[in-house]
């Protein structure tokens, strides 16, 4: 059974700019597409509080509207749609660990506790067993796309890159799975970044140490990346190792990128929910459609 590509709907411009893109990579993939919507106040609908209805009514217009333009603008799309009498997060990390990956709304930056719902999606980032995509409001479908020959958006050019960040001292399978297969579905370049960090050592000791270091991290790098290009042949693969911080290097590498993907390492429940400083980082600052693989 083919696992659906599943999208988080509140009702957000966000939402519906994930939904768009959630369309988009369904049929990229082959797969269907399910919309969920969740609120606890679907529970109590036998309840004739009058204050519930508008948030009864206003639910419903959310699955429809979405059903109605994705249906419209992406006919060969499969849709399906649900609502769920749940808590969003832990709705949407149910639904998420059906899919093939989630999509969720994101926010940009603003200091106070980041994007869709707030704490709802940064607990489903941190929880959902599968690859998990945000998407801004103000991302189209000709964002994905080099600009044309007069510097206009447009569907009709190339993909922009694919960046990967990769962390080659854990467990990097999924991640590199997860960016090689969209760099070949869109015929677009993948750039691999990786970096490293030397402790402090006496000058006459850090150049040596700095090559070795580079080398080094090159070479684990090369070896990582081998068996992903003989599966993935097509993959045109650009390699950036440096020594730095990740997550500069990573804003500077998206500025022009059509997605970015990164890790998060899954944890024991007893350490509770975490994304990562890179990933939490790279969520909140970065413009184009943000993937976080979990991994071990």
């Amino acid at each position: 059974m083919l696992r659906p590509v599943v999208v988080g709907l509140d009702g957000s411009r966000e939402s519906l700019a994930a939904a768009e893109w959630a369309a988009g990579e369904a049929l990229r993939r082959g797969l269907p597409l399910r919309l969920v919507h969740a609120w606890e106040g679907l529970e109590s609908d036998t309840s004739q509080l009058p204050e519930l209805a508008a948030p009864r009514h206003w639910a419903r217009r959310i699955l429809r509207g979405a059903m109605d333009q994705l249906s419209e603008r992406h006919p060969q799309v499969y849709l399906s749609a649900e609502q769920i009498a749940r808590p969003a997060a832990d709705a949407l990390v149910e639904a998420g660990a059906e899919a093939e990956l989630l999509v969720l709304g994101s926010r940009a930056f603003s200091g106070f506790g980041g994007f869709m719902a707030g704490s709802v999606a940064l607990a489903t980032v941190a929880r959902v067993a599968r690859p998990v995509v945000l998407v801004r409001a103000d991302r189209t479908a000709e964002d994905e796309h080099l600009p044309d020959a007069e510097g206009r958006p447009s569907l009709r050019t190339p993909y922009r890159d694919v960046v990967a960040g990769v962390d080659i001292a854990h467990p990097c399978e999924e991640l590199l799975a997860f960016a090689f297969e969209s760099a070949a579905l869109r015929s677009a370049q993948l750039q691999v970044l990786h970096t490293w960090h030397v402790p402090y050592a006496p000058p006459t000791a850090a150049a040596t140490m700095s090559t070795a270091a580079q080398e080094a991290a090159e070479t684990a790098l090369e070896g990582a990346l081998q068996p992903w290009r003989e599966k993935y042949p097509t993959v045109k693969v650009r390699t950036r190792v440096e020594n730095g911080h990740p997550v500069q290097l990573l804003l500077h590498a998206t500025q022009d990128a059509g997605l970015l993907v990164v890790g998060r390492r899954n944890r024991p429940a007893r350490l509770g929910s975490h994304t990562g400083p890179v990933a939490h980082a790279v969520m909140h600052h970065v413009r184009c459609p943000v993937v976080i693989v979990p991994h071990d």
